[in-house]
């Protein structure tokens, strides 16, 4: 008898032609990290959609590929719209469930889709909530000395604001990714794509003050790579982030809906208000594609009616 073929890593990746969809999901799941350069929370959030549909196409009483046809689609995005998740959140498990045949086709599993004869719900443009540049100049201040931690949470607050990064990408900054004398850093941001993000003065002084005062405190018993560590040396974590933020908001009085992507969203609004370029602004958010930075030109385009109404005589 010949020896069996041991498996190589490449065909470790691609899936066996079982028409349960279920047995295909970690090798479309490591094909997304491993040659597209999906970020992990996307993963997640691709894992958890397609985990969900998965179950509930089990319910049905078939589990044959074969038997996904558009009424069974259909069933399934009103079976969503009837826990009362929003139009974005269906069309988000929309997405997830076209990716994911796309693959089977590309692996060869199934030889035809209806997946993408299915429309997404109709999405209301929602206009991202934007902070007035005083209230971001109070909010960057509110971390005062009886804070435990003010000068971190200052950096914090001054590096979301300066740079227009999202909250992963600062808890994943390196101190190697800092350059103060330069006055920018570098971040990795969603497919794992770097970009250069100017630091202004205010940034770079914060930064400076907890990189000289407070980090090494921070880090005694630690060897974190990471820029932006908690009281026991680790990285902070996205939740992490998100509750400092709120916290300071709080104290600001600003708006509940306050949170890191709302540093973001006011970061690119007074970029454009000062003049940016759209396309200079896609490149410092890292956006992929245009499209999704232009949201910010109805953001100040609103913002103009409003000052136009109030200012002119006929208005």
């Amino acid at each position: 008898m010949p020896p069996r073929k041991r498996p190589t890593a490449d065909s470790a990746l691609r899936p066996t032609n079982s028409q349960n969809p279920a047995v295909h999901l970690s090798a479309f799941l490591r094909y997304q990290e491993v040659e597209v350069g999906m970020a992990r929370n996307s993963l997640l959030a691709y894992g958890s959609d397609l985990g969900q549909f998965f179950e509930w196409f089990g319910k049905c009483g078939t589990a044959s590929l074969n038997a996904i046809d558009l009424k069974l689609l259909s069933g399934y995005l009103a079976h969503l719209a009837e826990r009362g998740l929003s139009s974005t959140t269906v069309a988000r498990h929309l997405v997830s469930i076209k990716m994911f045949f796309r693959y089977l086709l590309l692996e060869g599993v199934i030889r035809e889709s209806v997946v993408d004869l299915i429309s997404s719900p109709k999405l209301w443009q929602h206009l991202p909530h934007v902070m007035s540049p005083d209230m971001v100049n109070r909010l960057l201040a509110a971390p005062e000395g009886a804070d435990r931690f003010m000068l971190r949470d200052r950096a914090l607050l001054a590096l979301l604001y300066a740079t227009g990064c999202r909250a992963s990408e600062v808890v994943n900054l390196k101190l190697r990714d800092v350059h103060l004398e330069e006055s920018y850093c570098r971040c990795v941001g969603k497919g794992n794509k770097e970009r250069l993000v100017s630091l202004n003065p205010i940034a770079n002084r914060s930064l400076q003050a907890y990189l000289t005062h407070e980090r090494p405190l921070l880090a005694a018993r630690s060897e974190a790579e990471e820029l932006l560590i908690s009281k026991r040396g680790r990285a902070l974590t996205r939740i992490m982030v998100w509750s400092l933020v709120k916290k300071y908001a709080r104290r600001v009085g600003a708006s509940d809906k306050v949170s890191p992507h709302t540093l973001r969203h006011s970061f690119a609004t007074h970029m454009l208000a000062g003049g940016a370029e759209i396309r200079a602004l896609q490149e410092l958010l890292g956006h992929a594609s245009i499209a999704t930075t232009q949201v910010y030109t109805h953001v100040e385009h609103t913002r103009l009616k409003a000052v136009h109404k109030k200012c002119h005589p006929r208005g």
